[in-house]
């Protein structure tokens, strides 16, 4: 039995949650273990939005979420980010202004205003539908107002970004992005190269990332700044073998000029289609067969494909441990 899902807050109510009087601190209990790095990111961060248009299969939040953004007001947000100068650990700087995707804040689709999503289609998968808006206009206008607030120092992004909902109206946000709220990289989350591994991901092909990789490296030098892409990878999703991973590793030397350092093994997450996937092995939309890596140590070794440094290549993968006496006698009895 499984009881429906809360319908999704309202923006006042989302406004409400986020400006309770958080302590913005570590638990007593959980500080007296030792330092929590993870407060340097999340103290002074701000959350914009809930929800995600882009349904990947294999990421929960629009299922934990939902498939509709649901924004706070710009006047909240602001109010909430001034209160940090009360706070004694606040030295000016807000880490993070963002959501599950953070150039999502804002953006409406006129028919699920109305209607609500769609049921047999999705926002950005296989292209982007052209009912969803991509007006940047009111997060640029919120990330101005955020870092003319006294005692701000600066404040940056660093959520990941959706290169497909940049369009050649964009370059304005992107070079205000650039110019103001980069810490020194951006994220972006490809996962893969692979058509095939793409589409059962539920991603687009690479040709908005080739584009938008371009722009930037383009703006960057324009405006003197030595500012990067960092890239998000997943290895061993349903469909994905090592001749896949190779192809990636390819991919990412030639089109990104790096090897990727931030390669998650695929977890099969509950309502997920990517989990369906893994303990089917057929994709749920085709019905077709799928191969699947369920081997712990070939997962990694797919990683490894990727994340080897070149001069490793050779020797990237370490040896398969050989089967010791207990495996042997279990699988005789079998």
């Amino acid at each position: 039995m499984h009881n429906p899902p809360a319908l999704a807050l309202t923006p006042a109510q989302l406004d409400q949650v986020h400006e309770l009087p958080y302590e913005q601190a570590v638990h007593p209990y959980y500080l007296a273990q030792g330092p929590v790095k993870a407060i340097v990111t999340i103290r002074f961060g701000l959350t914009t939005h809930r929800g995600c248009y882009g349904e990947c299969n294999f990421c929960a939040i629009a299922a934990h979420q939902g498939r509709m953004i649901v924004s706070r007001s710009e006047a909240s947000i602001v109010r909430e980010a001034a209160s940090f100068k009360n706070h004694k650990s606040f030295k000016g700087i807000i880490p993070d202004v963002g959501g599950p995707s953070a150039n999502m804040y804002r953006l409406d689709c006129r028919r699920k205003a109305v209607k609500g999503a769609c049921p047999d289609k999705r926002c950005l998968f296989p292209e982007r539908c052209q009912q969803l808006s991509c007006d940047h206009g009111p997060q640029l206008k919120l990330l101005k107002k955020l870092r003319e607030l006294p005692g701000v120092k600066r404040v940056f992004v660093a959520s990941g970004l959706r290169v497909d909902l940049f369009d050649d109206h964009s370059d304005a946000y992107l070079k205000e992005l650039i110019t103001h709220h980069v810490s020194g990289q951006l994220k972006l989350a490809p996962e893969h190269s692979v058509a095939s591994v793409l589409r059962l991901m539920g991603k687009p092909d690479n040709s908005s990332l080739l584009r938008f990789k371009q722009r930037f490296e383009q703006i960057n030098r324009e405006a003197g700044k030595p500012q990067y892409l960092s890239y998000y990878f997943i290895a061993a999703h349903p469909g994905c073998d090592e001749s896949c991973m190779q192809a990636a590793r390819s991919f990412a030397s030639r089109e990104l000029g790096l090897i990727p350092e931030q390669v998650q093994v695929f977890t099969p997450l509950p309502s997920t289609w990517s989990a369906v996937m893994y303990f089917t092995g057929r994709d749920p939309f085709t019905g077709e067969s799928l191969f699947v890596e369920k081997n712990q140590h070939r997962k990694q070794k797919q990683k490894d494909i990727l994340t080897a440094k070149p001069e490793a290549a050779s020797s990237r993968v370490a040896p398969e441990p050989k089967m010791g006496y207990r495996t042997r006698h279990a699988r005789q009895k079998r």
